[in-house]
């Protein structure tokens, strides 16, 4: 199977976590076919200071390519790390640095390819995944694109990462998380972990971004794994 995921970002809190996975994922070499709900344009304004247009979306919105002079230790790993070739052949894919590309879908497109079952995809990612977009998927009531990309994941039997960040639960939330779990979704709430050294921001970020990854089966050194050494 080629090695193209699906990613979505909903209006919760933490689309950072999102921009950082669609950075890792073109850096191991996958394309990112990618929608953004129209709730989400604002929290890139409230959390990231991006102005990210879902009516006129550019990839570099995500402020994705960071120049030469930026140099990121971890991704250059990741990419010496991803296999040369099997990527998707999309003519409407946009190139993020020398790895993956981004294909952008508008969340209301329903004649997308990820809204058919026929495309085939290494799995999709909801990150962050919202309330109403989590009931919504357990509901089935495909209002709009990310909703039936959803949908799709679970009936073929696909992975599927549900990435919610909302605290407390109510019992509807959690009764709607038990729901998705045995639909056959990835319940991957945003709790990072603080015992592999985390002294950054970015270390948090990293932490909960690559157990997607691991999710996915892509190859990552994110976070340094539990019993390893600090030197290793």
């Amino acid at each position: 199977m080629k090695r193209n995921f699906v990613v979505a970002i909903t209006g919760a809190s933490g689309v950072g976590y999102a921009v950082r996975l669609v950075e890792v994922l073109t850096a191991a070499r996958c394309d990112v076919h990618l929608s953004i709900s129209a709730n989400a344009e604002p929290v890139f304004r409230q959390e990231l200071g991006l102005a990210v247009d879902v009516e006129n979306f550019n990839p570099k919105m995500l402020m994705l390519d960071r120049g030469p002079q930026v140099k990121d230790e971890k991704l250059e790993r990741i990419r010496a790390m991803a296999p040369a070739g099997d990527r998707a052949d999309d003519q409407a894919a946009a190139p993020a640095d020398d790895g993956g590309s981004v294909v952008y879908h508008h969340y209301r497109d329903f004649m997308a390819p990820i809204a058919s079952g026929s495309f085939l995809t290494g799995g999709m990612v909801v990150c962050p995944c919202s309330s109403g977009t989590l009931s919504a998927i357990v509901h089935g009531t495909s209002a709009n694109l990310i909703h039936r990309a959803a949908e799709v994941h679970l009936k073929e039997r696909r992975k599927l990462i549900l990435v919610p960040r909302e605290t407390p639960l109510s019992l509807v939330q959690l009764d709607n998380l038990k729901r998705a779990a045995e639909a056959g979704a990835v319940i991957l709430p945003a709790m990072p972990g603080f015992y592999h050294g985390a002294a950054t921001i970015q270390d948090l970020v990293d932490f909960v971004v690559g157990r997607i990854c691991d999710q996915l089966g892509v190859p990552n050194e994110l976070v340094r794994r539990w019993g390893r050494t600090r030197e290793e």
